[in-house]
């Protein structure tokens, strides 16, 4: 009685080379590996010269094949920096996001898109025996951003207190959340982006809120603490370049920015005359 013609027919055959198709494998289907940063190109991130270091960094992207620009794959993403980084100083807590709205040549140009202070810097000002206060309030600028404010600050205790707490009472408050609303209202509304993010930097706005609200409640660690852009204006590429401190203009095939139609074009140097 032979066993293994059985086997064969009953189809329990794994040990003699049965019908598992995932072992028989077939010749000539291996797909070529290829290093997918063979088809990428490196891009120079801008920071407008609001900042004193305009090169942030370098972007990557998939080269230009078809009907996919490399262009519009760049539009729209957002760097985030730390402001030490991008004026040179030691205010490393404030970062400030930037996003890409013009491609030409290897260059990526960006401007604002929002403003945050680091996590542990936040935790580092909540303490104990103190009230803290936060305000936020939408607002526009003179050339229609409109951006959402947050503020936060804190009471402090005054000189010769003995008592250990330093707390506001809520009708206090309140009118302390209304003078950082109505100040927040007057710095950003009678300015346009650029200037708006010039006090930014040094948080000015800060200091101006502590000393309106001085007469209140004597405060400290005044900082706004976020800046979102809910919406921006139309596109303007020559708005962009003078905000980036450089003639507007198109560009021609290699990337490089010319001069519209009637613009005054500054003459070369000439080597020899």
């Amino acid at each position: 009685f032979d066993v293994v013609p059985l086997l064969l027919s009953s189809g329990i055959n794994a040990e003699y080379g049965g019908k598992n198709k995932r072992l028989s494998k077939r010749k000539g289907n291996k797909k070529k590996i290829v290093d997918p940063f063979t088809k990428k190109e490196w891009y120079d991130v801008k920071a407008p010269s609001t900042f004193n270091t305009r090169d942030v960094g370098k972007t990557l992207v998939t080269r230009t094949t078809g009907t996919k620009i490399a262009a519009d794959a760049l539009k729209g993403r957002v760097y985030e920096c730390a402001l030490a980084d991008l004026n040179n100083d030691e205010n490393a807590f404030r970062k400030f996001k930037l996003i890409c709205e013009d491609v030409q040549g290897k260059y990526c140009y960006t401007n604002f898109h929002g403003m945050d202070l680091t996590r542990d810097k936040l935790c580092s000002l909540v303490r104990k025996w103190q009230t803290l206060i936060e305000a936020h309030v939408d607002v526009k600028t003179t050339d229609g951003y409109l951006l959402r404010v947050f503020c936060l600050g804190f009471t402090k205790r005054v000189s010769k207190q003995i008592k250990k707490a330093a707390y506001a009472k809520s009708s206090q408050v309140r009118a302390i959340r209304k003078k950082m609303v109505d100040t927040m209202t007057k710095e950003a509304s009678t300015e346009d982006l650029k200037s708006f993010v010039n006090k930014l930097i040094p948080d000015s706005i800060g200091k101006d809120i502590e000393k309106e609200c001085m007469d209140i409640y004597p405060l400290h660690d005044v900082h706004i603490r976020k800046v979102k852009v809910l919406k921006k204006p139309k596109f303007d590429a020559s708005k962009l370049m003078d905000l980036h401190g450089e003639m507007g203009g198109t560009t021609d095939e290699s990337g490089e920015i010319i001069s519209a139609p009637g613009e005054f074009v500054e003459p070369t140097i000439q080597d020899s005359v």
